[in-house]
C-alpha cells in the first residue's frame, strides 16, 4: 500500500498544535490526514474550496462523562500553519455516503443532522486514493462503535468489503508507522488497532451467521447455491400439500360437519328474516329519507331567507349610517363660532360633510338607492346644510380680511417713520390667514362660486395695506437719502459750470431706488405666491428658480405660505398643469390686488430722474436684472410692474438725450462759434460718466443714445460751419481734432463711438484736404498776381514747379500726421514724441 498522509507524525503534530491553539483543552488527535479537495457550503458557488486536512480528535472527559469525538476541517494560513475551519461534532453524524457519481470512488459525503437549513449543504470531501477514504471512513466508524456506542448508516460502500479490507491492511498499517515513528506511534497504532478489531469483528460476526443460517437452510434440502429455481418450485409443492392435509383431516370429522350443516341452515332461516327486517326498515328509511329531504329544502329556503335578512339589515345599517347627520357636526355647520379656536372642529365638520355629499352621490352609492325618498330628503337636508355653512363662513372670512388689514393700518408701528426706513413684513398676517386655509380649501370644494367674492374682498383689503406701505417707504426713503439740491448741466453754459455740475456724486439715489426694489419685489411677488396657494387656485409655483428674490433666507425658510401646498378635500397633493384655466383669472385678481402700487415707484424714478438724470442708466440695469428673474407666468402683474418701471425709465433717458440734442442745437443761433465748440469736450465727460452706470443690459439703450447725440453734435457742427466758409474748414478741423482727442479712450471698448471715431476721422482728413487745396489756390493765385502787376507772367512750366514745391510740403505733412495716427494705435499718446 502506498504511503498515507495518515501516517505523517509531523501533520499529527502540527494538527495537535492548532487544536491547542484554537483554546481546546483535553483534545488529543487520534487520526489526521490531507484532503485533495473538498466542497462545504460554496457547492452551490460552483467554487472549490482550498486544500484542507481532517483531523478526529478525543475529549476525555475528567468528571466521569462520556468522552466525546469530533472531526476538525483545519486549513492552511498564508504563513503555511495549520488554523482550524470548521468543527463537527461526531454524535450528530447520521449518514456517511460514497458518492456513486465519482467514478473514482474516493469522494464521500458527511451527514450531520444539526444541519438543520436546506441552504447549507453537507460537507463533501475527496480523497486521494481508496485507501485513503476507507481509512478514514473506518477511523470514523471505529470512534462512532468505541466512544457514541452506535454505527451511522452506510451507503454506497458495503460493509462487508471495508471490513475485509480493515482486516488485509490494519496489520500493514501498525508495521508501518512502527517502523518510522518509534515508539510514540506505536502506542497511538495499538490503540487504533484494538477500536479496529472490534469493529472488524461485529462486521464479519454478523456477515457470518447469515451465511450459516442460509447454509443450513439449504443443507436440509441436500442443495446447491446455484439450484434456486428448483428450491422455489419444491416450496410450493409441499404448502399445497401441507393444505390438502388440513382439508382432508376436517372431512373425515363428519359429526363435525353435521353441525355445521345444522348451524348453516339455522343461520341461512336467520338470514332470510333479517331479509325481511331489512326490506321493511328500507321502505320505512325511503319515507324518511323523502321527509328529511322536504325538512332540508324547508330548511335551506328559510336559511337563505335568514341570511338575506341579515344582509338587508347590514345593508340598512349602513345606509342608514350614511343618513345620519351627527348632531356636533349639525351644530357647527349651522351655529358654530368661526374663532381659531374651534377651527379643528369646523373642519372636520367640514370634511364630515364633504364625505356625507359623495357618499349620497351614484359612484359611492348603489344606482337602486338613489331614487329612494329618504336619500333624496337626506341629500336636500345635506344641501342645505353646505349653503348655510359657505354663506356664513363667506361672511366670516370677508369681515375677516378687513377687520385683520384695519388693525394693521391703524397702528403707524407697521409703516416707516421719520429717520426710520421700515421693511414690510406680513409674517403675522400670513400666519394669521393660514389658520383659516384648510376651510378655504374646503369651500372651495363644497361651492366653488363662494371664492370669487372672497378674492375680491381679500384683493380689495390687502391693496389698502401694500399701498400704504408702499407710499409711506418711498417718502421716507427720498427724504432720507442725501442728494445735490442743484441738477447737473451737460452740454449747454460754460465750461465750469457744466463740469462742476457733473461731479457730485449722485450713487445714493440709484442705491434708494434699488432698495425700493429689493425691498418690495420680493414683497410683492410673495403676496402673489401667498394668495394663489391660499386662495386655491390651481397654478404652478409663481417664485421662480433663480430669481432675486434672496430675502425669504431671512425668515428661515418659515413663512406662513411654506405649507399651503394644494389639495382636495380628501388632503390629497393636487398636482396642476401650467395651463390651467385659472391662470388668467389669477391674474386679473392679482391685478386688482396690487393696482395702485407702481405710482409710489414711478414717483422714485422720477424723483431720480430730476437729481441726475444719468442715473436712469443704472435704475435701467437694475430694473432689467429683477426683470429677467421674473419668469412665472402666474406673476404676472410683478413682471408687468416692472416692464412698465423699465418703459418710464427708458422715457425718462430719452427725454434727457433730447434735451442735450436741444442743447446743442442752441450753439446753430449763435454768431460766429470760433474753436473748440463747448459740447464737444462735454460729450466726452458725459460720455465716460454714462458708461461708469451700465449695469447688466443697458448697452442697447447708450448706444441708441450716443447715436442720438453724435449725429446731432456733427449736424450741428457742419451748419456752424458752414455758417462762415472762410473759417468752415478749420472749424471743422479743430472740432473734429477735439472730438477724437477727447474720445480716443472711450472708441477702444465702446463699438459704437468707435464708429463715431472713425467717421470723425474722416470729415478730418477731408476738412484738410479742401483747406490745404483753398491755401494752395490762394498762394497761386497771389504769386501770379504780383507777377502780372510786375509784366512778368510766369511761365507754365514755372507755375507747376512752384505748385509741386508746396504739395510736397504738404505732403510731408500729411506723411508725419498719419504716423502719428498709426503709433497712437499701438503706443500711449503721451509717449508719442
Amino acid at each position: 500500500m502506498a504511503k498515507s498522509s495518515a501516517d505523517d507524525a509531523e501533520l499529527r503534530r502540527a494538527c495537535a498544535a492548532a487544536v491547542a491553539a484554537s483554546g481546546a483543552r483535553g483534545e488529543e488527535v487520534t487520526f489526521s490526514i490531507r484532503v485533495a479537495k473538498g466542497r462545504g457550503i460554496f457547492e452551490k458557488l460552483g467554487r472549490l474550496a482550498k486544500p484542507r486536512v481532517l483531523a478526529l480528535t478525543v475529549k476525555q472527559s475528567s468528571r466521569g462523562e462520556a468522552n466525546k469525538a469530533f472531526l476538525r476541517v483545519l486549513k492552511y494560513s498564508s504563513g503555511a500553519v495549520l488554523e482550524p475551519a470548521k468543527l463537527y461534532k461526531l454524535k450528530h453524524l447520521t449518514k456517511v455516503e460514497v458518492i456513486s457519481s465519482d467514478p473514482s470512488g474516493c469522494t464521500f459525503v458527511l451527514g450531520f443532522d444539526n444541519l438543520r437549513s436546506q441552504s447549507v449543504a453537507p460537507p463533501q470531501w475527496t480523497m486521494r486514493n481508496i485507501d485513503d477514504r476507507n481509512r478514514l471512513l473506518f477511523c470514523i466508524l471505529n470512534m462512532c462503535k468505541e466512544i457514541l456506542s452506535y454505527l451511522p448508516k452506510v451507503v454506497g460502500i458495503d460493509i462487508v468489503e471495508l471490513a475485509l479490507w480493515a482486516k488485509e491492511n490494519t496489520l500493514t498499517i501498525d508495521n508501518q508507522v512502527s517502523t518510522q515513528d518509534g515508539q510514540e506511534t506505536s502506542a497511538v497504532t495499538q490503540t487504533e488497532r484494538k477500536v479496529t478489531v472490534t469493529v472488524e469483528n461485529d462486521l464479519v460476526s454478523q456477515a457470518k451467521e447469515e451465511e450459516e443460517d442460509m447454509e443450513a437452510l439449504l443443507d436440509t434440502y441436500v442443495m446447491g447455491i446455484g439450484e434456486a429455481d428448483a428450491f422455489s418450485e419444491r416450496l410450493k409443492q409441499e404448502l399445497v400439500a401441507l393444505e390438502a392435509a388440513n382439508v382432508y383431516q376436517l372431512l373425515e370429522s363428519e359429526p363435525l360437519i353435521e353441525e355445521v350443516l345444522q348451524g348453516l341452515d339455522a343461520a341461512s332461516a336467520t338470514v332470510d328474516d333479517m331479509d325481511e327486517w331489512l326490506r321493511i326498515f328500507n321502505l320505512k328509511l325511503r319515507h324518511m329519507r323523502e321527509d328529511i329531504a322536504s325538512i332540508e329544502s324547508r330548511n335551506n329556503g328559510l336559511e337563505m331567507q335568514s341570511v338575506n335578512n341579515k344582509a338587508l339589515m347590514e345593508e340598512l345599517d349602513k345606509l342608514l349610517e350614511r343618513l345620519r347627520i351627527p348632531q356636533e357636526f349639525a351644530a357647527s355647520l349651522t351655529g358654530g363660532s368661526f374663532e381659531e379656536s374651534r377651527m379643528l372642529k369646523n373642519v372636520e365638520a367640514c370634511e364630515w360633510l364633504t364625505g356625507a355629499i359623495r357618499s349620497l352621490e351614484v359612484p359611492n352609492l348603489d344606482p337602486c338607492y338613489v331614487n329612494m325618498r329618504a336619500v333624496r330628503e337626506k341629500k336636500a337636508e345635506l344641501e342645505k346644510l353646505k349653503t348655510t355653512f359657505v354663506r356664513r363662513a363667506s361672511e366670516f372670512l370677508r369681515n375677516y380680511f378687513s377687520s385683520l388689514v384695519d388693525f394693521m393700518i391703524s397702528d403707524k408701528s407697521y409703516f416707516s417713520q421719520r429717520g426710520q426706513l421700515k421693511r414690510p413684513d406680513h409674517a403675522d398676517l400670513r400666519y394669521k390667514c393660514r389658520t383659516y386655509a384648510r376651510l378655504l380649501q374646503h369651500l372651495k370644494g363644497l361651492d366653488k362660486s363662494c371664492l370669487g367674492p372672497l378674492r375680491k374682498a381679500y384683493c380689495h383689503s390687502l391693496n389698502l395695506l401694500l399701498r400704504r406701505e408702499a407710499r409711506e417707504f418711498a417718502n421716507e426713503l427720498r427724504a432720507s437719502t442725501k442728494a445735490p439740491k442743484n441738477p447737473a448741466v451737460w452740454l449747454e453754459g460754460s465750461n465750469g459750470s457744466g463740469h462742476n455740475g457733473s461731479s457730485a456724486d449722485t450713487s445714493t439715489v440709484s442705491d434708494a431706488y434699488s432698495r425700493m426694489l429689493t425691498i418690495f419685489i420680493p414683497l410683492l411677488v410673495d403676496e402673489s405666491s401667498f394668495f394663489a396657494h391660499f386662495m386655491c387656485f390651481e397654478v404652478p409655483a409663481l417664485v421662480p428658480a433663480g430669481s432675486p428674490n434672496v430675502n425669504k433666507s431671512k425668515s428661515g425658510g418659515n413663512d406662513a405660505d411654506d405649507d399651503l401646498g394644494l389639495m382636495d378635500p380628501d388632503g390629497n397633493d393636487l398636482k396642476p398643469d401650467s395651463t390651467s384655466a385659472e391662470l388668467g383669472t389669477l391674474n386679473e385678481a392679482l391685478q386688482e390686488l396690487l393696482d395702485g402700487i407702481q405710482e409710489d415707484f414711478y414717483a422714485v424714478v422720477d424723483w431720480a430722474y430730476k437729481i441726475d438724470p444719468l442715473r436712469c442708466i443704472s435704475m435701467h440695469g437694475i430694473t432689467e436684472r429683477y426683470l429677467s428673474g421674473q419668469k412665472a407666468d402666474a406673476a404676472g402683474f410683478v413682471r408687468k410692474l416692472l416692464d412698465d418701471l423699465e418703459s418710464r425709465i427708458s422715457v425718462q433717458f430719452s427725454r434727457f438725450i433730447d434735451e442735450a440734442c436741444h442743447q446743442i442745437e442752441r450753439n446753430e443761433r449763435n454768431v460766429r462759434q470760433t474753436g473748440i465748440l463747448a459740447y464737444i469736450p462735454r460729450f466726452a465727460v458725459l460720455a465716460s460718466r454714462m458708461e461708469q452706470y451700465i449695469q447688466g443690459q443697458s448697452r442697447d439703450l447708450i448706444d441708441k443714445a450716443y447715436t442720438k447725440l453724435v449725429s446731432t453734435m456733427f449736424a450741428t457742427l457742419e451748419k456752424i460751419a458752414q455758417s462762415d466758409p472762410k473759417t468752415a474748414d478749420i472749424v471743422l478741423i479743430e472740432n473734429y481734432a477735439a472730438f477724437q482727442n477727447s474720445l480716443y479712450d472711450l472708441a477702444n471698448v465702446v463699438p459704437t463711438l468707435a464708429k463715431f471715431y472713425h467717421q470723425a476721422s474722416e470729415s478730418y482728413e477731408l476738412a484738410c484736404t479742401r483747406h490745404i487745396s483753398s491755401l494752395i489756390y490762394l498762394v497761386c493765385k497771389s504769386t501770379q498776381k504780383s507777377t502780372c502787376c510786375g509784366y512778368n507772367v510766369f511761365a507754365p512750366d514755372k507755375c507747376k514747379i512752384i505748385f509741386w514745391t508746396f504739395w510736397q510740403q504738404f505732403e510731408r505733412l500729411f506723411q508725419f500726421n498719419r504716423k502719428v495716427e498709426e503709433l497712437t494705435y499701438t503706443i500711449a499718446a503721451e509717449e508719442v514724441s
